[in-house]
């Protein structure tokens, strides 16, 4: 799907920016053409400067995704999920991320989670990015407590994996 939405702005990499900072950011778009968090307004201007374009080029492309019908029903349901990720160091919590070889591979999730669950830790949050909106999905997975070594070496050995990072 992700490919598709840039597809259809193809020809102009600034407005695939504007697509990626909404996508990443879960910002969404209302029915004035405005970029926004839940019920809270962001200013074409902040998001034009975060990635560095004019502003009317956030108009245009918040126009072009209010005038297709499927691009509308995208990016008028999307929503932010707070996460954890950054409050890690402050909380004292682990992150465990993982990069698999292949994101649509099914168990991905459950074969992670369940082999932390096994050792009788506290899993706090995951989040498994959605390889249809990101170009290298990645999972997620916040525990209250550090990953013992052969945990982190039996996870590593799952036949998906591709990368793993410890926070």
């Amino acid at each position: 799907m992700f490919d598709e939405i840039m597809e259809k702005f193809e020809d102009s990499p600034s407005q695939q920016a504007v697509i990626r900072l909404i996508l990443e950011r879960g910002f969404s778009v209302n029915d004035e053409g405005r970029v926004v968090s839940g019920g809270i307004e962001i200013p074409n201007t902040g998001i034009a400067r975060e990635i560095d374009v004019d502003r009317r080029v956030v108009d245009a492309t918040t126009d072009a995704i209010l005038a297709d019908e499927e691009l509308r029903r995208i990016f008028q349901n999307i929503s932010a999920i707070p996460s954890l990720m950054d409050l890690a160091p402050v909380l004292d919590l682990t992150v465990l991320t993982i990069l698999p070889t292949d994101a649509d591979q099914p168990g991905i999730v459950a074969e992670v989670t369940s082999r932390i669950a096994d050792r009788g830790i506290s899993i706090r949050q995951t989040i498994s990015e959605d390889p249809e909106f990101t170009d290298e999905p990645k999972l997620y997975v916040v525990t209250d407590e550090p990953l013992a070594g052969d945990l982190i070496n039996e996870i590593r050995a799952l036949g998906f994996v591709r990368k793993i990072e410890l926070e």
